[in-house]
């Protein structure tokens, strides 16, 4: 872990005002090393990840928080996912070449989704989703009105990304109660005049001073984030056997093996005939060429 790849949340005094900067270094060259993505989505993935450090930064359950972009031109998938460690993942497939400076509506085609997923470590059953209009022009503005329309939480999200940092700015309205009313509108405004280049080159510390030097900001201790993946040998296993033991059979038998390659970290895992028939616990081949016969 990079000593840049940090979340950092903080407090205001005098304001109905929380937040949270992250930064990330270490983990977004991690995602660049496995794929060559076009500047286009290398731009929207840093900023999904970006923006899914900083919205779990304040929840209080295990397990993980995905953002999802579907789309049906250019960009067929985004996601990101974010767990309760601070541990963070992220891939994109696409199609064809992207212009570096193509808008993400028109990448995304004639029609397109943004998904949240709050997905509890132990209770799948207890899985929740929301869906993200694609009103904005950007991830974060998404997501802002998102926040405003179904949490009803004002919210502010400044966001960035160039090809070796990702990094992001949350700030969020406290319910009446916590400082003046009024403070919310000012700490907003000051927010707002955050630029790309001080959010990628700026420590925290600096940001916070520069933005917020002439209010009191109680900040919290940084959180360490790194990159990891949790696919695992096991977790393809039940994979295939989801597929069912006719198809991984097919593809035995015209391979010899049944090869998987991990979208987020690119780890291979090979299944040969042994290994298959342990999984299923009977004979693939001699099933596959009995029902072919």
């Amino acid at each position: 872990m990079s000593q840049h790849d940090t979340l950092q949340r903080f407090l205001f005094d005098g304001a109905p005002v929380r937040g949270a900067l992250v930064r990330l270094d270490g983990a977004w060259q991690q995602v660049l090393a496995r794929r060559a993505y076009p500047a286009a989505l290398k731009t929207i993935l840093g900023e999904m990840m970006a923006a899914a450090e900083l919205m779990a930064a304040n929840l209080k359950f295990e397990g993980a928080m995905i953002l999802q972009l579907h789309g049906s031109g250019p960009l067929r998938l985004a996601v990101v996912e974010c767990n309760h460690d601070r541990t963070v993942r992220a891939t994109a497939k696409w199609d064809g070449d992207l212009a570096d400076d193509a808008p993400i509506l028109e990448l995304l085609g004639g029609s397109g989704q943004f998904v949240i997923t709050l997905e509890p470590r132990h209770d799948k059953s207890q899985t929740w989703q929301g869906i993200v209009a694609l009103e904005g022009d950007t991830i974060g503005q998404m997501l802002e009105n998102y926040m405003l329309r179904s949490e009803q939480l004002e919210t502010r999200l400044v966001l960035a990304c160039n090809d070796n940092t990702a990094a992001g700015m949350l700030l969020q309205r406290l319910p009446d109660g916590h400082g003046e009313p009024e403070g919310w509108e000012r700490i907003s405004i000051l927010g707002g005049t955050l630029q790309a280049e001080e959010l990628l080159g700026l420590s925290a510390e600096d940001i916070l001073h520069r933005l917020f030097h002439e209010e009191t900001v109680r900040v919290f201790e940084p959180e360490g984030v790194s990159f990891a993946c949790n696919c695992s040998q096991e977790r393809v296993g039940n994979m295939l056997k989801m597929l069912g033991g006719q198809e991984v059979g097919e593809v035995l038998l015209e391979q010899g093996s049944v090869e998987i390659v991990c979208d987020y970290c690119n780890q291979h895992y090979v299944f040969d005939e042994e290994d298959a028939n342990t999984l299923f616990n009977y004979d693939l081949l001699a099933a596959v060429r009995e029902a072919r016969h």
